[in-house]
């Protein structure tokens, strides 16, 4: 290995110059033998054939390409490349421009022992469109889920609730490949949290998407790539893990290829304890109506809220791709996810009156299962043209059916009552039969225009739809007999249907290169709510009218502009870049925003939704700067946004009461007229020692909203920010010891104030097994300070609150890989790689 690479310096330092004679052009293309593969940054030598002295070389492009100049004369060449035999051409007689044609390079197993298993560094790349963070190794998501890795990439944070947010922004679109996919939980991020994280190979967070992407998502879009195994033959890895809380998992990757097909295979079963608590504190308040001063029944309510939640999951995912010919294949893939959950829920609530004397207690036991059972088949086609593989034609096509049945058992007691004949509670079952099918279409075009120029188009249609049947029993006092509560039951139906066209167009102009795209969507929205409540039945329970039988269509054109310009400068080690990006955006209203019957997990605060949301439209401004030293890489950037109609969650008193006289407050999203958001990002890694790894991100940003609801005016700002700190140290015998922090700083909007969140994980790790194994251990959360307070107030109550979804999580992982030595190949760097000098126009 260490004659390659000083191999390799001396044909960057050297050269020769010939004043005498005219130059030749000596080409070719290399790639890996078997696979067809090409073999970028091999290193291609001229040797004078009189005195064997190296006179100039080359390094071979992305798609294995490479041309070098020499005069006239004999010439001996030859291709190397780490971990393959060299290829070499004795006598070489360049009398005039001269193509090699297609270089096969075989494998030399004899030096497999010095190639890197797995990669150690985590990189950043800027593309035209995106930053690409290429995890490496990270210890800390060892034996973690998918979740665990997105919260450890800059400018994404994962709250203590599961929600993804793209900076502090949570409507984020989630992608597997780069398309919508059921291993992204249609459309929400559960199944993120079960997936294993040793499936990602690199997230792309994509903040000014270009217009092949769909337009859903103001705040970006973050595409998840999983890992692919290239390697010839049989090959894979088995994953086992157990922690506490109970944590149990076991994962395997398995893959087999051919050069005629390639077969692949992900599988996982995961049994885990997640326990959650939530404690609430509302003081409710004196209120007027028509002149009548009002005063609550019970001055101040204390609800502590501990739940089990046990859950198990499966998953799996194979596939084969299947090589037509030398320019086409086929892939088909199924995923399959069956999970169960069983919650066990314990409510104790607290009334006190005026005087702050406790006067009732309460006790609420909740029980919930739910079983999801999902799958997604796909088809993907891809046609080359000629010998550029840039020039193709993909088509996709994407089923996904998702069946969710839930039951809740609800039973609530007094401990103790000032009561003399106090009415019991009733009873309650909760039926819910959640059915999902989407159906994905899409056909890309890719054209090269010259070397530097590329001209894109496509389709894509998505059609989704999903059906909630809801049923309440509740129990009669008279008979003690669970009977439906017609009412409150209800079958809502919800269909969204997008049909898309797009064109772009690329090119690069010494330094400078552009891409400019428009997209056209047509959206449309349907919605039938099947109840046996009238309109003026329906306007008396929710407190607004709503249209039962909805269908909405809306036509937007969506242009993006992205620019970037290359600031390094000719023969320099240090790269520089500046990129600048446009985008116009929709959010699109889900179907839990727009069922407007109530969560019944408590009956004092309840979810509801509002199917008289419309869409949220957005402009994005982004100005980036890139700086790459030897040892450390800069990346920044500032950002506006301005969305109109944007959805914000509020919360008020519905005016209505529990049978035992406490006022139920509800949660609702609303459009609000304006929403402003300003920001700024900076990253920072330095690598001062191969032993020492640093990196840290922080993130600044303020959103100011305005607009009204129901005569409230909810118009405020709000400025936060959050921060990440990493450091991998390299101890002796090899242990590798790594330390995350990560600080989130205190919010406020119309209504609430959050304190900061703090955490801290550390993990440690060894390479067993002659490197064929990794054992890691480490702890999430080690203060088990991860938690949410807040405090909210309106004219009607103030509520504080603590919650904590997750505790602190120690984990054990054992990792075993078998013929992976040649997934992680580490390849020299050259200058401009990952800079302003790689166009990327892939969406």
């Amino acid at each position: 290995m260490k004659s390659h690479i000083l191999t390799t310096l001396l044909l960057i330092f050297s050269f020769t110059f010939s004043f005498a004679q005219k130059d030749f052009k000596i080409e070719g293309t290399v790639i890996e033998k078997d696979t067809n593969i090409p073999l970028e940054y091999a290193t291609v030598v001229i040797k004078t054939k009189a005195d064997n002295k190296i006179i100039t070389g080359g390094i071979t492009d992305t798609k294995g390409k490479f041309k070098v100049e020499v005069p006239e004369g004999s010439y001996i060449i030859s291709v190397e490349y780490i971990s393959y035999k060299t290829k070499s051409f004795p006598e070489q007689n360049i009398t005039k421009d001269t193509n090699l044609g297609t270089i096969n390079l075989a494998l030399d197993v004899d030096t497999l022992d010095e190639v890197m298993v797995v990669a150690e560094r985590t990189t950043v790349e800027i593309k035209l469109d995106k930053k690409v963070y290429n995890i490496g190794k990270d210890l800390t998501t060892a034996g973690g889920t998918v979740s665990d890795a997105l919260n450890n990439v800059p400018s994404v944070d994962v709250d203590i609730e599961g929600a993804i947010s793209l900076r502090g922004n949570e409507n984020v679109r989630i992608l597997i490949n780069g398309k919508p996919s059921a291993m992204a939980g249609f459309g929400d991020s559960n199944i993120l949290s079960q997936l294993p994280a040793e499936a990602i190979e690199r997230v792309e967070v994509i903040t000014s998407p270009s217009a092949r992407y769909d337009a859903e998502g103001t705040a970006g879009i973050l595409n998840i790539i999983l890992r692919q195994k290239e390697t010839l033959g049989f090959n894979g890895s088995v994953n086992l893990t157990v922690g506490n809380p109970d944590n149990v998992g076991v994962s395997a990757t398995l893959n087999y290829r051919t050069e005629k097909y390639n077969l692949f295979s992900n599988f996982g079963w995961r049994y885990f304890d997640a326990p959650r608590i939530s404690d609430t504190d509302v003081e409710y308040f004196d209120s007027t109506v028509d002149g009548e001063l009002i005063t609550p029944e019970y001055r101040r309510i204390i609800e502590d809220q501990d739940v089990e939640r046990l859950n198990r999951n499966y998953n799996t995912n194979i596939g084969m791709e299947y090589f037509l010919n030398e320019s086409s294949s086929l892939t088909g893939s199924l995923f399959y996810n069956f999970g169960t959950d069983a919650d066990v829920s314990i409510n104790k609530s607290e009334r006190y009156n005026d005087s702050n004397i406790l006067i009732e207690e309460t006790r609420r036991r909740e029980k919930e299962t739910e079983k999801d059972n999902s799958y997604q088949v796909a088809l993907n086609y891809v046609k080359r043209f000629g010998d550029d593989s840039d020039h193709k034609l993909t088509a996709d096509f994407q089923f996904e059916n998702d069946s969710e049945d839930g039951y809740t058992y609800l039973n609530e007691n007094y401990v103790t009552t000032n009561q003399t004949d106090p009415s019991p509670f009733q009873i309650e079952q909760e039926f819910t039969d959640e059915k999902q099918k989407e159906y994905l279409i899409q056909a890309d075009y890719v054209l090269p225009l010259g070397g530097d120029a590329r001209f894109e188009a496509g389709y894509r249609g998505n059609f989704k739809n999903t059906n909630t049947d809801y049923q309440l029993d509740q129990e009669n006092l008279t008979t003690g007999d669970l009977e439906l509560n017609e009412a409150i039951s209800n079958v809502f139906d919800y269909t969204e249907n997008v049909n898309a066209l797009y064109t772009q167009y690329g090119t690069k102009f010494g330094q400078f290169s552009f891409l400019l795209g428009l997209r056209l969507e047509n959206t449309q929205l349907k919605g039938k709510i099947d109840s046996r409540l009238t309109e003026d039945e329906l306007v008396e329970e929710f407190g607004f009218p709503i249209d039962t039988d909805f269908d909405k269509n809306y036509l937007g054109l969506f242009p993006t502009v992205n620019l970037i310009y290359d600031l390094t400068a000719p023969d320099s080690d240090i790269e520089e870049s500046i990129t600048l990006g446009f985008n116009r955006r929709i959010n699109r209203p889900r179907g839990r925003y727009i069922n407007p019957f109530p969560s019944r997990s408590s009956r004092t605060n309840v979810w509801q939704g509002n199917p008289n949301l419309e869409p949220a439209f957005s402009s994005t401004f982004d100005l980036g700067y890139l700086k790459r030293w030897e040892k450390i890489t800069l990346t920044s950037s500032i950002y506006y946004q301005h969305e109109t109609d944007s959805f914000e969650r509020v919360q008020e008193n519905t005016g209505q009461q529990t049978t035992d006289g406490i006022d139920i407050i509800r949660t609702i999203p609303i459009n609000l007229s304006t929403n402003k958001r300003t920001g700024a990002e900076l990253g920072l890694m330095y690598t001062p020692e191969k032993w020492l790894r640093l990196s840290s991100s922080f993130n600044f940003f303020q959103f100011e909203t305005d607009g009204d609801f129901n005569g409230v005016d909810y118009s405020t700002k709000n400025t936060s920010w959050f921060a990440r700190f990493s450091s991998k140290v390299t101890l002796p015998l090899a242990i590798d010891w790594q330390t995350s922090a990560f600080y989130r700083g205190p919010q406020e909007d119309a209504q609430s104030e959050t304190e900061g969140i703090f955490s801290l994980d550390l993990a440690l790790s060894k390479e067993i097994l002659n490197n064929k194994a990794t054992l890691s251990l480490n702890v999430r959360d080690l203060l088990n300070s991860r938690k949410y307070q807040s405090v909210t107030t309106t004219d009607f109550f103030r509520r504080d609150g603590e919650f904590q979804w997750r505790q602190r999580q120690v984990n054990l992982s054992f990792i075993y890989r078998f013929n992976q030595q040649l997934n992680k190949r580490e390849r020299p760097d050259r200058p401009g790689n990952g800079g302003g000098d790689d166009i990327d126009f892939e969406g």
